[in-house]
């Protein structure tokens, strides 16, 4: 097998934690452009160089390391959440690092990379969504983040590490590594998951507009209430999703925001957000129905104006098969019985990339099913059980 290093890895995994440590526990801080961010991808290309690959790092600020000639690419991303922890995306790089590294002790080719802005500090995967060309450089430039810097004045803190636009043929498919981010691996206390599919998103943004008025003196049944039309919406798609969905099935309402809101004012409007996801392309159109006709319905009866944004969405993205059956081949011989085949309800960035090259994703327990936070965490046997499974699965490959 390809002659990895887990001390080494370990070791390298603690030592990207280092840039942007925050908080209690293993807690980061490194927001795409930020200072540590920077400082990461800089000492992440160093290792790189150190281990003979060369470094290119595209416009975004996309970091790769390549192996001479056509390769597997491997990694992640490296940037974090606003609080984040230590392994969400740099697990991946870090295997990418060790896999290219012990690759080339072994004499096989393996590239590395970490892609910017994952976490959405100005969209969703923009690093790999401009890289595999779901969106242009120049529209990712007008993107803003919630203080109002613009992408394109972002990025320029990277302008001298930038060496060029890297070329996708260069790469003969694409695994990732990542933790689960969600509690099934670790209550069921198996080892790694091979994912399916990454689900499918749908996105949009809606507004009840009723009639603003006096909370004191206007009845009960004469109010047109913007709020209420919003929890009558939700009771309503909660109950006609029940013969539609499965089990792994997500929906979500945030941005709440009702105007004017007082509690002395009966609200005239209520905007929020709707998002949802699955696997199945099919069965996200039938919830956008329902959501769409349930809205209609709540809007009329009771005497209200219904406004809708554009639907935004992401396709859902089943694995290469090959790729996964490599993936699936190691973790049998790697943790026999210890393993599941399962649905990604994140997205990563193997999602851009699915456009461009197979793509195949190996997921690690997280402890409790916390992501997103400083509490974080995965058992290092885990972390070292994964880079094993990956580094069996690419020597099948290779051979």
């Amino acid at each position: 097998m390809i002659p990895v290093n887990p001390d080494r890895f370990l070791a390298d995994l603690h030592q990207l934690r280092s840039f942007g440590a925050a908080g209690v526990g293993k807690g980061v801080i490194r927001p795409a452009y930020s200072a540590p961010d920077i400082a990461a991808r800089q000492w992440l290309a160093g290792q790189y160089g150190a281990a003979g690959l060369e470094v290119a790092v595209d416009p975004c600020g996309s970091v790769f390391g390549m192996a001479p000639g056509r390769s597997l690419l491997v990694g992640s991303h490296s940037d974090s959440q606003p609080e984040g922890g230590w392994l969400d995306g740099a697990l991946g790089v870090i295997c990418g690092l060790e896999l290219a590294r012990a690759g080339a002790e072994a004499g096989v080719p393996i590239s590395a990379v970490s892609f910017q802005d994952e976490e959405g500090r100005f969209g969703v995967t923009t690093g790999s969504r401009v890289w595999a060309g779901h969106s242009t450089l120049e529209d990712a430039d007008a993107l803003v983040d919630s203080a109002g810097v613009s992408f394109a004045e972002a990025r320029a803190a990277m302008a001298g590490m930038v060496t060029g636009p890297v070329d996708p043929a260069r790469f003969t498919g694409f695994l990732e590594c990542h933790i689960e981010q969600g509690p099934w691996l670790h209550e069921a206390g198996e080892a790694v998951g091979v994912v399916s599919d990454i689900v499918g998103i749908r996105d949009m943004r809606m507004t009840f507009e009723g009639e603003q008025n006096h909370a004191g003196t206007t009845p009960m049944h004469r109010r047109k209430d913007a709020l209420q039309a919003m929890l009558r919406f939700q009771s309503l798609i909660a109950e006609r999703f029940r013969n539609v969905v499965t089990p792994q099935t997500v929906w979500t309402t945030g941005h709440v925001e009702v105007h004017p809101g007082s509690h002395s004012i009966v609200p005239g409007r209520c905007s929020f957000s709707m998002q949802w996801r699955d696997g199945d392309a099919d069965r996200l159109g039938r919830m956008e129905e329902i959501i769409r006709d349930a809205a209609a319905e709540v809007a009329a009866q009771m005497g209200m104006t219904l406004t809708t944004s554009a639907m935004l969405g992401l396709e859902p993205v089943p694995m290469d098969p090959a790729l996964r059956g490599a993936l699936e081949g190691a973790a049998e011989a790697q943790l026999p019985g210890r393993w599941r085949r399962m649905q990604s309800g994140a997205l990563h960035d193997a999602t851009s990339l699915a456009k461009l090259m197979p793509v195949a994703m190996l997921f690690v327990p997280s402890i409790n099913g916390i992501s997103h936070a400083f509490a974080e965490d995965t058992d290092e046997a885990d972390l070292v059980a994964g880079l094993k499974v990956l580094a069996e699965a690419v020597e099948r490959l290779a051979g």
